[in-house]
């Protein structure tokens, strides 16, 4: 099973009777479910449908789900109303006109009010039927988002698995730094002391040797680096293993940091503090990218 990543988009669009429509759905990181819909109005149920359907597919992130609708131009449908009509003309038929007048025209009758309906309005099942169009195009939106929040992941594998490697690599320099070993922390306790003496007299070899263990003993990051170690192991398990490892990958950051700052506190030597450094660098873009992760 691949990790997925919260980032993602899809779109679904079509046409059903007078009326296009378009479900847009994007999802972005977040430390929970959250997902939030915008709809016409007398859309509310299908949004919610749509809301309760996105929360069940993913795990973590927040989602913003958008149906656009728009009504396409029709053609009037024109009616007329041969009641009225015919109850015109019957009127205007029992009618003694002046000599002068003329009798009503068809043309005249017609522009009476009433006469002539023009209906614009929809089929009665057009509502019905986009209704039913709806759900199945969003069942579809969705698993687009899955594929696309999956893309997305194997981008983010590469990304993080380049960064364990990067730690591991680190933790490599740190183990093998000569200022880590008793010979070079006694050669350097020598040369501080006999800066300060400026020669006027000589520390007990003895006692330079337990002054030197002493502070090798407390600089040792032994423990630091076996736990590095430990959790860059355990983070490549949980890649490996995929799903919503998100907040373990979090969890796992955080130790990372933990234990880089005590090794950077414990550093005695230039250039054991660069490494330290380094490896809070590399640390911290490692937790931003676990940000992504569900």
């Amino acid at each position: 099973m691949a990790i997925s990543s919260m980032t993602g988009f899809a779109r679904e669009a079509g046409v059903t009777g007078p009326f296009q429509w378009a479900w847009e759905i994007k999802t972005v990181n977040g430390r929970g479910l959250e997902a939030r819909v915008r709809t016409p109005p007398g859309f509310d149920a299908v949004g919610e449908e749509a809301r309760s359907q996105v929360l069940k597919a993913l795990t973590r992130g927040q989602g913003q789900i958008t149906l656009n609708l728009t009504r396409t131009a029709m053609v009037p449908k024109v009616r007329v109303n041969r009641e009225v009509l015919e109850s015109l003309v019957a009127a205007v038929g029992a009618l003694r006109l002046p000599d002068n007048v003329k009798p009503a025209s068809v043309v005249g009758l017609l522009a009476v009010r009433g006469v002539v309906e023009i209906d614009e309005e929809p089929e009665d099942g057009s509502q019905a039927a986009l209704h039913e169009a709806l759900r199945p195009a969003f069942s579809r939106m969705v698993e687009a988002l899955k594929n696309a929040r999956l893309e997305e992941d194997r981008a983010l594998v590469a990304v993080l698995e380049q960064q364990l490697t990067t730690i591991e690599r680190f933790v490599a320099e740190a183990e093998t730094a000569p200022a880590r070993q008793p010979a070079a922390i006694k050669a350097r306790l020598q040369s501080q002391i006999a800066q300060l003496l400026d020669g006027q007299a000589s520390l007990d070899p003895d006692r330079l040797h337990q002054e030197a263990m002493l502070i090798a003993a407390r600089a040792d990051i032994r423990e630091e680096l076996d736990r590095l170690r430990a959790h860059v192991e355990s983070a490549r398990a949980l890649l490996k293993d995929g799903g919503a490892v998100g907040r373990r990958l979090d969890f796992l950051a955080q130790e990372f940091g933990r234990e880089a700052n005590t090794l950077c506190a414990k550093a005695n030597d230039v250039s054991l503090s660069r490494i330290g450094l380094e490896l809070k660098a590399v640390i911290e873009q490692f937790r931003e990218q676990v940000q992504n992760v569900e």
